[in-house]
């Protein structure tokens, strides 16, 4: 499938509807599909008529992070790198980022919702940010905003042990705005954008940018320096026995390693 039909885009009411769709696949984002993120974010941002983004997954799956396979044979190589366009979009966007969760949210999956305004998740979703037992980091400045928003032991105990969790379970810890049934997440989340689009749309932008303005420097730069060492825990031995175990459906062996 092409990138455009994996991420999905429609427009109506001022609202900016962005679908990742590749269920097959659990919605795993590969390059492609990063590159589709960005240009759908920058498109919410020139267009004039669109006042608010609204990011989901499919029924079934928000996103189970990255596609591993093309991510090593295809990794982040500079600033124009598709993984990093869509981060970058993502920190920086002026207008609301509504999301609506159901299904797993897994590494990245987890980790943008920190960027958004408001997160919606289904009574049945699952978040998980499995780093860590994939010898790799965290990213997408989740080392500087999960801290903030759950302090520090809370965070470490999500990124060190990166156990799954539950959306209530993100709800208490403030990842997430609320939780609903399965039926009504879309509609809910769409009566939220719907709200945001029908309000002063230069007095949203500030008050987002307002509420963001502590962070922006900080946040970019923590961003660029896990991405350095995301990549750099690529190749390490850690990351090799991980990957390779997940391909050949095993328990990795950290024995060895110091």
């Amino acid at each position: 499938m092409h990138a455009v039909e994996l991420i999905q885009t429609e427009q109506q009411d001022g609202v900016f509807t962005i679908r990742i769709n590749r269920p097959e696949k659990k919605n795993a984002l590969n390059i492609a599909m990063y590159g589709a993120l960005a240009d759908a974010l920058q498109r919410a941002e020139e267009d004039h008529s669109i006042r608010v983004a609204l990011l989901c997954g499919t029924d079934s799956c928000f996103t189970s992070g990255n596609d591993i396979a093309d991510f090593v044979n295809s990794p982040p190589t500079g600033p124009d790198s598709p993984v990093l366009r869509f981060l970058r979009a993502l920190m920086l966007a002026a207008k609301p980022i509504v999301a609506a969760v159901s299904g797993s949210a897994v590494g990245i999956g987890t980790t943008l919702l920190l960027h958004c305004d408001l997160v919606y998740a289904a009574d049945t979703a699952v978040f998980q940010m499995p780093f860590v037992g994939l010898g790799l980091c965290p990213e997408a400045g989740s080392t500087l905003l999960l801290p903030q928003l759950i302090g520090h032991q809370r965070a470490a105990e999500l990124l060190l042990l990166g156990d799954p969790f539950s959306a209530p379970r993100a709800e208490q810890l403030g990842i997430v705005t609320a939780v609903v049934p399965q039926a009504d997440l879309l509609p809910t989340a769409w009566a939220k954008a719907l709200q945001l689009s029908a309000q002063p749309a230069a007095a949203v932008r500030l008050t987002k940018s307002l509420l963001k303005r502590g962070n922006t420097r900080e946040l970019q730069e923590t961003c660029m320096f896990e991405i350095k060492c995301f990549l750099e825990r690529l190749s390490s031995p850690e990351a090799r026995e991980a990957l390779q175990a997940f391909f050949d459906h095993r328990k990795p062996d950290f024995s060895k390693f110091h």
